[in-house]
């Protein structure tokens, strides 16, 4: 048993015992195994780079046909998710997996299901030259498109990267959206209560809260953001019921990586449906028995079941219209 997880099974050890009314020792156990979000902003996101960043992430000049903006897909009116199983790309094509929200994003141990971008300005790019997504040919078609399309802001440009002679270009495009992606981060009254407001969380939520840890979900779904920190198989006790989907595998080509895809966050989960990497779970309910089921290899009681999702409810950012 490696040490984190003797730790964590300490503290679910430690849960169990607690009382209903132990609000502190709840709070302290929360900060241990999840902590408040950090504020994601790098020094060098200035307020230039962040306004061309979110000129750029609601323009169609972005897609080969002009139909589609990174706000078609991850529309940040509704938790930065489009709510499809999956997104039709801009010739109509759709894609193979859900849609992640973009929200907290940079905090990610890396970038979309499978993980192929290390970072948020890799991640960005991708989808501009996909030809499943936004369908540009290479990087020196967007370079024209920036330089010729009169919807396109270039002042906005010079004034974010002023020092250099050709600004207009796919890889400055992508470091100012996600600059502008940096400031999508979610509030949410857990870390109110992480914070020390024991009344941040209604009784049935605390009680979700001590279930979702002491039935072993922290064991994937840990840090700030709720998950987001590690690849996990899906189907771990009880198979997967699509497999053709190979996940990591696809990246790396190595056996161990088959059907592995990286553990989502759970910031904001309530306004993120349909769920999982094939959109499958419309409920949030059901996809939190299915995760118990295949995962862990447990059958929800419905007591378990409604204060988990109970708890999951409490990471709605409160800055996001509901579903």
């Amino acid at each position: 048993m490696s040490p984190r997880v003797a730790l964590l099974s300490l503290l679910f050890a430690a849960l169990v015992s607690c009382t209903p009314s132990d609000d502190r020792s709840l709070i302290e156990t929360s900060r241990r195994v999840f902590g408040p979000l950090p504020d994601q902003r790098l020094a060098s996101d200035t307020p230039e780079l962040v306004k061309l960043g979110e000129h750029l992430y609601h323009s169609n000049e972005l897609s080969v046909n002009r139909t589609q903006s990174c706000n078609t897909c991850h529309p940040v009116a509704t938790a930065g998710v489009d709510r499809l199983p999956t997104s039709k790309g801009a010739l109509g094509t759709p894609g193979r997996r859900n849609t992640p929200t973009v929200f907290n994003a940079s905090m990610h141990l890396a970038q979309f299901w499978d993980g192929r971008a290390a970072t948020l300005e890799e991640q960005a790019a991708g989808p501009i030259v996909n030809p499943i997504e936004m369908a540009m040919p290479n990087a020196e078609a967007v370079a024209e498109r920036l330089r010729t399309s009169p919807a396109i802001d270039r002042e906005l440009f010079r004034k974010a990267f002023p020092g250099d002679a050709q600004p207009l270009t796919l890889d400055h495009a992508s470091k100012a959206i996600a600059a502008f992606e940096r400031t999508l981060r979610t509030e949410d009254r857990f870390d109110e209560f992480m914070k020390g407001d024991a009344n941040a969380l209604t009784a049935q939520e605390k009680d979700g809260l001590r279930r979702f840890m002491a039935l072993g979900c922290t064991s994937c779904h840990n840090g700030p953001l709720v998950g987001a920190r590690i690849y996990q198989r899906i189907g771990i006790v009880n198979e997967w019921p699509n497999p053709e989907d190979r996940g990591r595998y696809e990246v790396t080509k190595k056996p161990a990586d088959d059907q592995v895809f990286k553990v989502p966050a759970l910031r904001n989960v309530a306004n993120t449906a349909p769920y999982f990497h094939d959109g499958s779970v419309d409920q949030l309910d059901t996809a939190v028995q299915r995760m118990a089921w295949h995962q862990l290899g447990k059958e929800l009681s419905a007591e378990d079941r409604d204060a988990v999702v109970a708890f999951l409810h409490a990471l709605t950012d409160k800055g996001v219209a509901a579903k």
